[in-house]
């Protein structure tokens, strides 16, 4: 796991230097139902959409993300795009993972590494296949879900690159 922690690191730290926005920034990339949902984490934190696709921490805001797959940081700057074929980009085109409509991965894996389910339920995966439940999304239902699997991925991704060990397990830099 700990190539998964370099390439994000980098990309997020990418974020806070004048590199360029990931390719076809002006173009934008997958469409999005960008709705109202809140998340309640497992540990009772409350991640929210805002239907003008700011996206908060518990009051606090983490990125903003459009109906045509561009999400900015918290300073209004291009941080990563998501094409119509999962793929999602950082700044000067790192890679960033790939996100389906209830799944997502991330930059050096195929197998997913989180779900969000059908119900709103958030699922973290280890590569060992265990699964440790993330909360539950409510609002996400229809086109919407893909936008909560978006989120939900970049904040398990700020989560992981953001924690001090990089040991492999269920929760461990997913933060939740």
């Amino acid at each position: 796991m700990r190539p998964v922690a370099v390439v994000l690191a980098v990309a997020f730290a990418a974020s806070c230097t004048p590199y360029p926005p990931p390719p076809r920034w002006a173009e934008g990339g997958a469409l999005l139902a960008v709705p109202k949902a809140i998340w309640v984490q497992a540990d009772g934190d409350r991640v929210e959409i805002r239907a003008d696709g700011k996206v908060l921490d518990d009051g606090d805001l983490l990125f903003v993300v459009d109906r045509v797959g561009r999400v900015v940081d918290s300073d209004y700057e291009p941080f990563a795009l998501l094409f119509p074929d999962g793929r999602l980009a950082g700044p000067g085109g790192k890679p960033l993972g790939h996100v389906g409509v209830t799944n997502a991965a991330p930059p050096d894996r195929h197998e997913a590494w989180l779900a969000v389910m059908p119900d709103g339920s958030v699922v973290y995966f280890d590569e060992d296949g265990g699964r440790a439940q993330g909360g539950r999304w409510s609002g996400c239902a229809g086109p919407a879900h893909r936008t909560c699997t978006l989120v939900t991925h970049l904040v398990a991704v700020q989560n992981y690159v953001h924690e001090p060990s990089t040991s492999v397990g269920v929760g461990v830099g997913v933060g939740f």
